[in-house]
Formats: structure tokens, C-alpha cells, sequence
């Protein structure tokens, strides 16, 4: 009886060690068998391991990729221009052991506050190289990758990856931004104004050439109305030259009463001719030229007699 008494404990005794010598490391898990500090195991596949109780102790990293934010940091473009830069990383362990040496009881808190630093560096050395606007601009891209591989460089010591960096933000400081906006309506305004100079420069290159245009067919549009004219008039002229010659006295008879016509649109027409004027022959008689005739083989004969 005494004896099954001191069994029981022991066997207690020995379970419990036995279960404090296992430990479990899961898949997303890097871990470290420690004696008295110093690194003895390291286990990095998923699984079972074991440990020597009470002189031996484990710890367990996240081996999983972490995310990093940098707090807001004011950094000098080339131009002087302040700019406020966000920006934010992704790492992972990579040599775990290493990882404890660089960083100590201090874990992932440590690891990120050296990361931080070595990003701010990083940052403030890629960005106030060029202007801002190489950093407001597409080429960006190509600047995020510069502040990666140099913190690549300098992490590597810490036995950590830095995947990849990112500028979430970049404006200026509030008490820039004002000024910034005017410039940049200036600018927008002064681009306007050239807009439009060359527009109402183009608009009257095209009135000019219309205007010159306009004046072209006028003129050849008079030039041939001139010819037209001439010609309508000569071919009137031939007319009448062609009926005058096929009828004298109706052609005199005609160009008479165009002039009476003429004469006499008024109401209060007031004409002084002497008697015997031509101008109203055809009123007095139907053949002026028959009359004339007559009276003047009168005169002949009357002249004769008296002879």
C-alpha cells in the first residue's frame, strides 16, 4: 500500500514532464528552443518538438507576412517644396535565429520599431533626391521600388524580408496648399488666356479670308455681270441698228415717243421750244419727214415764181 502511494506520484510527476517537453508548432509558426538564452533548436517545419523541461523554454515567431505603417513624415524635395509622405510596408521573418539575435526578448515590437526607422531613412534619402513633382508623377513607381531595395539592404541584418513599400499619401502641408491652389489657378488661367489668344487669332485668319473671299466672287461676280451687260447692250444695239435700217421712219417714230416719255412723267412739266421745233413733229402730223418734204418743194416753187 505504501509503495502504490509513492508510485503515484512519481508517475504524475513524470507525465507532467513528459507533457512539458512536447510542444506543437503550427504551420504559420517559426519557433526557437532556448537554454538559458542562448538559441539550441530551431524548428521551422510545422509539427512536434521537444524540449528538456525546466532548462529549456520555446518561443514562437509569426511567420506570416506582416504589415508596417510609418507615421506621417514630413520630407524636402530637391524644389523646396514640403510635401507630407505616408507610407507603408510588408515584411516576414526569414532567418528566425538571426531574428532573435538582432532583436532580442523584444520580438515583433522591436522589429517594427527598427523598421520603421529604417524606413523614415530610407525615405527621406529617395525622395529628397528628385523634385515633387518626379514624386507626385507616374514616376513614383519607380521610386517606391528605390526605398524598398534599400531597406531591403539595411534589413537584412534583423534577418527579415521587406517585400514591398508603399506611398499610401503625398500632399502638402495645410498651410501650403492655399498658396499651391493659386499658383495653379494662375497657371490654369494663364493657359486659358493663351487659349483663347490663339483662338481669336485663328478666328480672324478665317474672317480675313472670308472677307477676301467675299470680295474675289463680287468682284469676278461683277466682272461677268459687266460682260453681260455689254453684250445684252450690243446685242440691243444691233437690234435696233437692224431695225432702223429695215424701217427709218418707224425707227424715228419709236425713238419720239420714248422721248415724249421721258419728257413728260411730270404733272407740272413746263417745256419752252419755239414753234417750229422737230420735238413735237409727230404730234402735229402722222409723217413729219412726208410734211417737211412738202413744205420745202413749196419754198422751191415759190421761190421760182417769184423769179
Amino acid at each position: 500500500m505504501r509503495k502504490r502511494t509513492l508510485i503515484l506520484p512519481v508517475i504524475a510527476l513524470l507525465a507532467i514532464a513528459g507533457l512539458s517537453s512536447i510542444f506543437v508548432v503550427r504551420e504559420a509558426e517559426k519557433a526557437l528552443v532556448l537554454q538559458f538564452g542562448r538559441v539550441v533548436k530551431v524548428q521551422e517545419e510545422p509539427g512536434l518538438g521537444f524540449k528538456i523541461p525546466l532548462i529549456q523554454d520555446v518561443v514562437k515567431y509569426d511567420a506570416r507576412i506582416q504589415s508596417l505603417d510609418t507615421a506621417e513624415l514630413e520630407i524636402t524635395p530637391l524644389d523646396d517644396r514640403r510635401l507630407l509622405v505616408d507610407a507603408f510596408a510588408r515584411w516576414r521573418i526569414t532567418d528566425v535565429q538571426q531574428f532573435r539575435q538582432a532583436v532580442g526578448a523584444g520580438g515583433l515590437q522591436t522589429a517594427q520599431s527598427r523598421l520603421d526607422s529604417i524606413l523614415r531613412a530610407q525615405t527621406r534619402e529617395v525622395l529628397g533626391s528628385v523634385t515633387s513633382n518626379d514624386i507626385l508623377s507616374a514616376d513614383r513607381a519607380t521610386l517606391m521600388l528605390r526605398i524598398r531595395n534599400g531597406a531591403i539592404r539595411q534589413s537584412e541584418s534583423l534577418g527579415i524580408e521587406v517585400i514591398d513599400v508603399r506611398l499610401k499619401r503625398t500632399d502638402l502641408p495645410r498651410e501650403n496648399l492655399e498658396a499651391t491652389f493659386g499658383r495653379m489657378r494662375a497657371e490654369r488661367q494663364r493657359e486659358a488666356t493663351d487659349e483663347r489668344a490663339r483662338g481669336a487669332e485663328a478666328a480672324q485668319r478665317v474672317r480675313a479670308q472670308a472677307d477676301r473671299t467675299v470680295v474675289e466672287l463680287v468682284s469676278d461676280a461683277r466682272r461677268k455681270a459687266e460682260i453681260i451687260r455689254g453684250e445684252a447692250d450690243a446685242t440691243r444695239n444691233a437690234i435696233f441698228a437692224r431695225a432702223y435700217g429695215a424701217d427709218q421712219e418707224f425707227f424715228r417714230f419709236y425713238r419720239s415717243l420714248n422721248a415724249y416719255r421721258r419728257a413728260l412723267q411730270g404733272r407740272n412739266t413746263s417745256m419752252v421750244l419755239s414753234p417750229d421745233n422737230e420735238f413735237f413733229d409727230y404730234l402735229k402730223t402722222e409723217n413729219p419727214d412726208a410734211a417737211r418734204a412738202a413744205a420745202a418743194r413749196d419754198g422751191a416753187g415759190s421761190g421760182g415764181a417769184l423769179e
